[in-house]
């Protein structure tokens, strides 16, 4: 079984003006279909690996041959990353006339996690600020139910730690530097601007068991 680039569900330009149409469609067509390929090359050597899902591969690293190891978690990450990364945005409010908020209930996840949602917010922006050279700042369910921020390197995932990503921030510079250059900050703040909070919520649904996954 191949591994596949989805179509991103939305155009290249939805999320215009905070994330230009230019970077999109590199950072998709390219960087992620790169991804893909490569992933897609290491398996070949490993036939028997063809019915893992991805989140499998990921999940469990250390059952993966040692001579694909390093490949299927860069690569892999990588495209299971960013098939992550494009259903958490949407068109901007400004744009779809959506509500870029919260539901009441995840708002209330978010307020007895981390005292309130702009506390939340700062704790997700520093992290991903903070994160050295390139990686991911997360929003995740850890093991005990409860919500966390955390951060990972280059293209690992959370679930290799055994927590379930919820929203992900990709704050590598291919994600934004041809609009903020080295403004990492700037990024992130018009980041918010895009996030489908729809999607979080179906995404911790599924994490707790309570919504079949599509």
């Amino acid at each position: 079984m191949k591994h596949e680039l989805l179509p991103l569900p939305y155009a290249y330009d939805a999320l215009e003006p905070h994330i230009d149409a230019r970077t999109m469609e590199i950072h998709h067509a390219k960087h992620h279909q790169a991804y893909v390929d490569k992933l897609n090359e290491a398996l070949d050597k490993h036939p028997e690996l063809s019915e893992k899902s991805l989140e499998d591969l990921i999940r469990d690293l250390s059952s993966i041959p040692e001579d694909i190891r390093t490949a299927v978690r860069n690569n892999g990450g990588g495209h299971l990353n960013h098939s992550m990364f494009w259903p958490v945005m949407g068109p901007s409010p400004a744009v779809s006339g959506a509500t870029n908020q919260p539901s009441a209930d995840l708002m209330n996840r978010l307020e007895l996690a981390f005292g309130d949602y702009p506390k939340f917010r700062e704790q997700f922006s520093k992290t991903a600020l903070e994160c050295f050279g390139s990686g991911w700042a997360w929003l995740v369910l850890n093991a005990a139910g409860k919500l966390a921020v955390t951060a990972t390197g280059r293209q690992d995932n959370p679930i290799s730690e055994g927590l379930r990503p919820l929203l992900g921030l990709d704050v590598w510079e291919h994600a934004y530097y041809l609009k903020y250059q080295n403004r990492r900050k700037d990024y992130i703040e018009a980041w918010w601007n895009v996030v489908n909070w729809a999607e979080v919520e179906k995404n911790l649904l599924q994490a707790q068991g309570t919504a079949p996954a599509d």
